[in-house]
């Protein structure tokens, strides 16, 4: 019998039942694998007793962490916090007298007894009605919190989405921490807040938050907010008015009874239900309050406190840049700051910068010509007046004062020319070159004012006359590092590339601020000295510590006496015959320097850039600038112009040196000295002794420079070696 073949599966299920059998046996060797790896595991996890050890590193985590955040609350000075929202930071002058103060998020501070118990009650039942039973932190505000973070965090939002926080923990991220949601944060609030329960009472806590809460429209505190919104005091609000302002400090710009009264009155009435929910007030009563309609009437009248911005805003800035201390913690932190303010002179050069008819008219579009001025104690460096612009005043916005850098022009002269030229032999009366004259490969070529030149002129003469080509002439003689080196030692902001004869009038990379300048000359009326620039004395916290002490460094000694008094002798003629004789306010002897750059925006235009001015007496320096922010075709100042700096720093002069005690100076103006000089025709015992002292200050002078030579060549010989 034949028999049949048998019929061979599918290759396809071939394929399936080998791969079958493979997963089987992988899954067995998996298993096996598995299996041995879990005794591996118990054996490990026995021998070296790892259960033990994360409970030892979670715990270690754990006290680290609370030791961390236990150090920040005991070291965020919690003790002193009632005194620092109650006080507001202030100002004093030099002779400790209040000048103003500062606060951002301050309002008029009450006790507890003078605010309505309308509004406590409004607070607690929206805000923590377990105030009184809860130790600075809710647990079930925390797990509401956590669960949150949790939610957000796999949603990859790397933020806390509120909750958690009571009314003690709303207090301290107001007051010490940032509005930053983030876990850190939270923690740090937490242990701050435990602090602040055991430091204060209840009532305390209440008062602290109530003064402390902001309520939109920049009022902060309860009693400004019942000024600003009901225009009555805090212990007269009424149960809907104490729900109203309950009900804005979720969202002040939400629930803004000014701008939105439709939802601000719903969430009125939300309020009054949650306090009959907290037995705060019967249904029958929130219904009735219900329908009170929402009235707003503003009574509320912002403190005038910043009486002298810009001063005010420089001290702010130094105290943060050279006392490390932030903004905030300036602001709020009640501190008392000393400064060498002169409230007079303060005073006197705002009432200058307010009266527009001291200026040049504005452009056609109405842009403001421009201006700064500086106001410093020469022998200490410390500066009593400052403005720096006119126009509506910025909180610690652009100060041009101390943050502006332009061109100096001829103010630059006795810093870089002249008193180099002193200190390397040549004397108050010395003839220089009047001559229009290259110099270089570049055929840099000087001119004079008007274009015309004597020929040869007394170095007193091309200062009080401020002409350009004896300048660079005497520049280039006693070379241009010489006169580079100096503007460094005058602490000028000069670079590499201002090392050249254009340095003499003025040319810089940079430019100079008024406060620099004033701080130069400075070294004129301070025997050779120059002090270092300051505002602030000390510095004393809320609780009466002093935390800052400024200890004024000794004046650098930038130039000899000798040299500063024969500088000062010249600069007196630019006030008696010279560019300044139109600033000179009358029945005062001052010593200065004036300078202009040109706009450069037309040509044959003799439109001005830049207009200085800087004079001094033995008791005060000030220096001032004038000119547009921005200048161009439409905006150069005009030379012809009766109202400029000549006429403001007369005006300006006349109020600050009335509050000076207008010292002499114990020089003559080099005209003078020089006339007396050169009249000697009467000789014999009585003209010398009627010029000797001129001619023993030559003869100190004289030695001066032999020393002045013979270090500087000593110098050249040590460094061959």
């Amino acid at each position: 019998m034949r028999r049949e073949p048998e019929e061979k599966p599918p290759f396809r299920e071939q394929l399936q039942a080998w791969l079958k059998q493979l997963w089987h046996r992988i899954r067995v060797i998996l298993k096996e694998v598995w299996q041995c790896f879990i005794r591996w595991l118990k054996q490990f996890w026995h021998r070296y007793q790892i259960t033990r050890w994360l409970i030892v590193i979670c715990l270690s985590l754990f006290l680290v962490t609370s030791t961390y955040l236990t150090f920040v609350a005991k070291t965020a000075d919690v003790k002193n916090l009632e005194a620092r929202l109650r006080r507001p930071t202030m100002i004093y002058d030099r002779n400790g007298n209040s000048a103003g103060s500062l606060y951002s998020q301050k309002g008029t501070y009450v006790s507890l007894d003078k605010i309505s118990p309308n509004v406590p009650a409004a607070v607690m039942s929206t805000e923590d009605r377990n105030f009184y039973h809860e130790h600075g932190f809710s647990i079930k505000g925390l797990g509401r919190a956590g669960f949150l973070l949790i939610k957000n965090k796999l949603l990859h939002r790397n933020y806390i989405s509120g909750g958690g926080s009571t009314l003690t923990q709303q207090l301290v991220k107001n007051a010490f921490l940032t509005q930053q949601q983030t876990f850190s944060r939270k923690a740090r609030e937490i242990f701050i807040a435990v602090e602040v329960e055991n430091q204060y009472s209840k009532k305390k806590i209440m008062t602290m938050y109530l003064n402390n809460a902001y309520f939109g429209n920049g009022v902060w505190g309860v009693q400004d907010a019942a000024r600003r919104y009901f225009n009555c005091d805090a212990n007269e609000l009424t149960v809907p008015q104490a729900a109203t302002l309950a009900g804005m400090l979720t969202s002040p710009g939400i629930y803004d009874p000014v701008a939105h009264p439709e939802a601000t009155k719903q969430r009125r009435n939300l309020v009054l239900q949650l306090m009959v929910e907290n037995h705060q007030l019967s249904q029958s009563a929130a219904n009735q309050y219900k329908e009170t309609p929402l009235e707003v009437r503003n009574g509320y009248v912002t403190p005038n406190t910043y009486r002298y911005p810009y001063y005010f805003d420089a001290v702010i800035s130094e105290a943060i840049s050279k006392y490390h201390l932030s903004e905030k913690e300036i602001m709020n932190n009640g501190y008392k700051i000393y400064t060498t303010l002169d409230q007079d002179q303060q005073r006197s050069m705002q009432q200058t910068y307010e009266d527009d008819d001291n200026f040049p008219r504005d452009s056609v579009d109405g842009t403001k010509v421009q201006s700064a001025s500086v106001a410093m104690n020469p022998k200490t460096g410390g500066v009593t007046a400052i403005v720096g612009g006119r126009g509506k005043h910025v909180f610690r916005g652009f100060n041009r004062g101390t943050q502006m850098r332009r061109q100096p022009g001829s103010t630059i002269k006795p810093l870089v020319v002249y008193a180099p030229a002193l200190e390397h032999g040549y004397f108050y009366d010395s003839t220089l070159q009047d001559k229009k004259q290259s110099y270089g490969t570049n055929d840099y070529t000087p001119k004079n004012y008007d274009d015309t030149y004597a020929g040869s002129v007394p170095m007193y003469k091309a200062v009080y006359e401020s002409l350009n080509a004896p300048a660079v002439w005497l520049l280039n003689k006693i070379g241009v590092n010489t006169g580079y080196k100096m503007a460094e030692k005058f602490d000028l902001p000069v670079e590499k590339s201002d090392k050249n004869l254009a340095l003499a009038l003025g040319g810089m990379t940079k430019g100079v601020s008024p406060e620099q300048i004033a701080r130069a000359y400075s070294t004129f009326a301070n025997e050779g000295k120059m002090p270092e620039t300051h505002y602030i004395t000390k510095i004393k916290d809320a609780s009466g510590k002093t935390i800052v002490t400024t200890k004024t460094a000794k004046p650098k000694q930038v130039v000899t006496a000798n040299t500063a008094k024969n500088m000062t002798s010249m600069l007196i003629g630019v006030f008696e015959h010279g560019t300044g004789q139109s600033a000179r306010p009358a029945g005062y002897t001052l010593a200065g320097k004036t300078g202009t750059t040109e706009s450069a925006v037309k040509s044959n235009s003799a439109d001005d850039r830049d207009k200085w001015i800087v004079g001094y007496t033995p008791d005060v320096v000030v220096a001032t600038w004038e000119g547009y922010d921005d200048t161009n075709s439409s905006h150069a100042l005009q030379d012809i112009s009766m109202r400029n700096v000549n006429s403001l720093y007369k005006v300006e002069m006349t109020g600050i040196l009335k509050n000076t005690p207008n010292t002499k100076f114990n020089v003559e103006d080099a005209q003078t000295r020089a006339t007396a000089n050169s009249g000697k025709s009467s000789k014999g015992w009585g003209s010398f002794l009627k010029n000797g002292g001129d001619l023993m200050n030559r003869f100190n002078q004289s030695v001066n420079n032999f020393g002045n030579r013979a270090g500087q060549l000593w110098n050249d010989v040590r460094s061959l070696f």
